[in-house]
């Protein structure tokens, strides 16, 4: 390792001997322009002198759009929350087969036979029941095969198990059961009904059995079915149970379905009102209410509404009632992060059980032009004491001053 300090030394003295010592260095390497020599007149001035400018790359050049951008924040940003609107259709009677020595002709099972198509029925009323979140109906009747009537029953309604179909071709998805014709061929009937629901996927209520559905927007809804034609005000165990069970299960909605009233009453009767009022006042979202066969007036009550009678509507027990008018009530609810909102936007679709004036062929149909403008304003009439209007469309205006 001492030997390059020498080596080094050696070589400076050759390149002295061969160059010599003065001031004036001048070996040219080739490519490279000669330095001026060292007299300080031929340097420019400094004040003349440029100083000399960084060539720019692209890193720098990153650089410098990244200083022009504004520095993100760091407070944390709000959560996005979660909005979910649900709607609820509500229709009438739905009564699919005959009473009792009805005959065939003309009926609901004849019609059913010849149609040989479940998605008859509803087809005119498909588009609504199947862009809704959930379509509820009053099932009356039980679909059995059983024989053995209750006695001393007017109208012993019976259809086939098979006739669930009929539903689901028209997606119906819930069904309430607690009405005065729900034993028409005793508990086996009933039993059977049930098994026919199960079996095709519908949800079903009545008395202190509770129906729950979740709609494909992920909320439970829960719905209770009482008979207050048959058991009076002993159905008011069963709804503020009811309530309070759907609510204990998660339910962001609860329904309280009521069989009520007169038979072709068009305004509800005392007790109606007060149990509808109950029913709000233990927690139901909405109160629906069949029975009368025909329209009675719609009720808002601290912000929720009452729907007194929806009347019928594939109604399979009359061939041609005199009152062929009925309602579709669609309600609206919001829920962010899965709490329900207050409020919510009903509205009223007019339909006729038929699509036909001159008989029942059990295929109920929203109304047009002038027909829906008489039901509309018919529900008016029904509805002006509770201080409920509605407009064209179906919608709720401004209430009147009364």
């Amino acid at each position: 390792m001492k030997k390059i300090p020498d080596i080094l030394l050696l070589t400076g003295i050759i390149l002295c001997l061969f160059t010599g010592c003065g001031d004036d260095i001048s070996i040219t390497l080739p490519g490279v322009t000669p330095l001026p020599s060292a007299d300080s007149s031929a340097l420019p001035p400094v004040s003349q002198i440029q100083p000399v400018q960084p060539v720019p790359t692209r890193k720098t050049e990153e650089k410098d759009e990244a200083a022009k951008e504004p520095l993100e924040s760091t407070e944390p940003s709000e959560p996005e929350h979660q909005v979910l609107s649900v709607t609820i259709s509500a229709a009438g009677d739905v009564t699919m087969g005959n009473y009792y020595e009805q005959g065939y002709w003309g009926t609901f099972r004849e019609t059913y036979d010849k149609q040989q198509d479940p998605q008859y029925f509803f087809e005119n009323v498909y588009d609504i029941f199947s862009s809704d979140s959930m379509t509820i109906v009053n099932l009356e009747g039980p679909l059995t095969l059983s024989q053995e009537r209750r006695e001393g029953q007017t109208y012993s309604i019976s259809g086939d198990p098979e006739y669930t179909e009929i539903l689901t071709a028209g997606s119906v998805e819930a069904v309430s059961m607690g009405n005065n014709h729900r034993l028409d061929y005793l508990e086996a009937g009933s039993d059977d009904t049930v098994e026919a629901l199960k079996e095709a996927g519908i949800v079903y209520a009545y008395d202190g059995n509770y129906g729950t559905y979740v709609t494909p927007e992920g909320i439970a809804v829960g719905f209770v079915s009482v008979n207050e034609v048959g058991q009076g005000a002993g159905v008011e165990k069963y709804i503020k149970n009811g309530i309070e069970t759907l609510r204990g299960e998660g339910c962001g909605l609860v329904l309280v379905c009521c069989h009520w009233g007169i038979e072709r009453e068009y305004y509800p009767e005392e007790y109606q009102k007060t149990l509808g009022h109950k029913c709000i006042d233990w927690g139901a979202d909405v109160v629906i209410g069949h029975h009368p066969h025909v329209i009675q007036g719609i009720e808002e009550y601290q912000g929720r509404y009452i729907i007194y009678s929806l009347g019928n509507f594939c109604f399979g027990a009359n061939r041609n009632p005199e009152d062929k008018d009925c309602l579709i009530v669609q309600q609206t609810f919001t829920f962010v992060d899965g709490e329900k909102q207050e409020g919510s936007l009903l509205k009223v679709i007019p339909c006729s059980v038929s699509s036909v004036a001159n008989r029942n062929d059990y295929k109920p149909t929203p109304a047009q032009g002038d027909e829906a403008a008489r039901i509309i304003e018919k529900l008016n009439e029904y509805s002006r004491d509770f201080g409920l209007q509605f407009d064209s469309d179906g919608l709720i205006t401004e209430s009147e001053a009364f």
